[in-house]
């Protein structure tokens, strides 16, 4: 993806439809996006939350992936009506779902230290 690509606008996979691979890659394409599932994972965080542990995520970026995840049915966002506005993410079982796929993730990271 060039730097001027946005994530929303990327081109769509043709095979991704047809292909589970292709599909769950489609979902799970982008640097950051496996790292905020992988945050995600022990449950509800507020979204500055996140943008603390994502060491390098831009707030537009983390804004992107987050809506998109959304979309995807991945991830739950909840909006309270305080002073200032508090927002919270939680996987969906959808998104719970990817834990053994980030759980290999890391199982493969570590053995590549070995």
């Amino acid at each position: 993806m060039s730097k001027k690509e946005s994530i929303t606008t990327r081109k769509a996979d043709p095979c991704a439809g047809s292909c589970p691979v292709g599909r769950a890659a489609q979902i799970l394409d982008g640097r950051w996006t496996t790292r905020i599932v992988r945050d995600l994972l022990p449950g509800r965080r507020r979204y500055s939350e996140l943008l603390r542990s994502l060491a390098g995520i831009s707030p537009k970026v983390l804004s992107a992936r987050l809506h998109f995840l959304e979309e995807e049915g991945v991830v739950s966002k909840t909006t309270y009506p305080e002073v200032p506005p508090r927002t919270e993410y939680e996987l969906t079982a959808r998104g719970y779902r990817l834990q053994p796929v980030i759980a290999a993730m890391a199982a493969f990271g570590q053995s590549l230290e070995d």
